[in-house]
């Protein structure tokens, strides 16, 4: 979908540091942590909640009082009678998120609007269903975060077959798959150089409270020290396969936002500095092939944008298997070195609904750190599909 009126204030896309599961954040309610995190980013930004008229909430795991979505966000942060949809499109949950903003501004139904995107992967509910059918009346049960992972009821794989078979397809060996995660964890771990001063550029703390006092969560939380001694020496996940827990993401915990407005407003708001959103796309793959999926859904984006990979200056992927990035480069010819500059999810995890709101996050500020230019986030979601978003910053 193309827009021409659809801007972010620069400054305006933010996200919280991300924690591994069953980690410091594991008895967080996501909607809890997105209202606060999300009060205190447009409080530093003085962008009153009561100025945006439609909210979204991005959000793929329920959590307690979660019935009310969008509407109790929106209340618990004074946004008046505002609201707006829950939007859960598995991991590309953001990139819906962002096109619904866009969509209402480029209409003109709404000026200033938000996507508050969270989610808690940690103690995901247990989904039972009465079933009087089966002996003793036993329910049917389904871990909602953990049975996703293991099989598509679709294709009968899990998310790592999918993995294993789009590396085969590509012709890619284990040596390949581990020099690209070596590559985003090298790239993570220089935005962390001068006491972290460019994820402080746009990462917002988590608060914890406690019975006694409360704690904070600053930065990312559960990353894992990567060498390419550590990496050659991890077992495959499936036997004689190419990738290994080194080479794939965690399930996290997390927050993130973004505000989209008209090209005035946000010239103001961003201090002249603008993002432009160009153009938004979705696709699938073949069955069983998820990480396939960010090529046809990045190639929709650009040619509704009216642009071509040679186009791009800067992407930044979805990328739970380092295999999605080999098999975007290779079909695109898009240099891995000049993906993902600050890592990836691959690196500080994926807390699913949020992911895709950090990686354009940080798109937006590699871009800016550049002088400006066009980039492009793309990454996989379940069921061998993709969401991709197309931005300009203008400096």
């Amino acid at each position: 979908m193309r827009f021409e009126r659809a801007y972010v204030p620069f400054g305006y896309l933010w996200t919280s540091p991300y924690a591994k599961w069953q980690g410091p954040l594991a008895e967080l309610n996501a909607l809890d942590m997105a209202v606060d995190v999300t009060g205190r980013a447009l409080a530093d930004r003085g962008l009153p909640p009561e100025e945006i008229t439609e909210w979204a909430l991005g959000c793929t795991v329920p959590q307690q009082h979660g019935f009310y979505g969008v509407m109790g966000v929106a209340r618990r942060l004074g946004a008046g009678n505002a609201g707006g949809p829950w939007i859960a499109r598995a991991c590309a949950t953001s990139a819906a998120v962002v096109e619904h903003l866009a969509t209402q501004v480029e209409l003109g139904a709404h000026e200033v609007t938000i996507g508050v995107v969270t989610d808690r992967t940690s103690n995901g509910p247990l989904m039972q269903w009465a079933s009087a059918r089966r002996p003793g009346g036993a329910p049917v049960v389904e871990h909602w975060v953990l049975d996703p992972m293991k099989l598509d009821p679709t294709t009968g794989q899990s998310m790592n077959d999918t993995a294993e078979n789009t590396a085969a397809d590509g012709g890619f060996t284990r040596a390949q798959v581990d020099e690209v995660a070596l590559l985003r964890h090298e790239q993570y771990r220089s935005a962390l150089a001068d006491d972290r001063a460019v994820q402080r550029r746009y990462m917002v703390p988590v608060r914890i409270r406690r019975k006694r006092g409360e704690d904070w969560l600053e930065a990312d939380h559960g990353v894992h020290p990567t060498t390419a001694e550590g990496l050659a020496a991890l077992e495959p996940v499936r036997p004689g396969g190419v990738v290994t827990y080194g080479a794939q993401t965690h399930p996290a915990d997390g927050c993130g936002g973004v505000v989209v407005t008209t090209p005035d407003r946000a010239r103001e708001l961003g201090d002249g500095v603008t993002v432009q959103v160009l153009a938004t796309g979705f696709a699938r793959a073949e069955p069983a092939f998820m990480p396939k999926a960010p090529v046809p859904a990045a190639e929709r984006a650009l040619a509704d944008a009216g642009l071509g990979i040679g186009d791009v200056d800067v992407v930044t992927t979805h990328n739970p298997f380092a295999v999605n990035d080999l098999w975007f480069s290779a079909r695109t010819g898009f240099p891995l070195e000049r993906m993902n500059p600050y890592g990836s999810s691959l690196v500080y995890g994926h807390p699913q609904g949020p992911t895709g709101v950090r990686a354009i996050t940080e798109l937006a500020h590699a871009l800016h750190a550049r002088g400006g230019g066009v980039g492009l986030f793309t990454g996989c979601a379940a069921g061998d599909s993709a969401g991709a978003v197309v931005l300009r910053v203008d400096g």
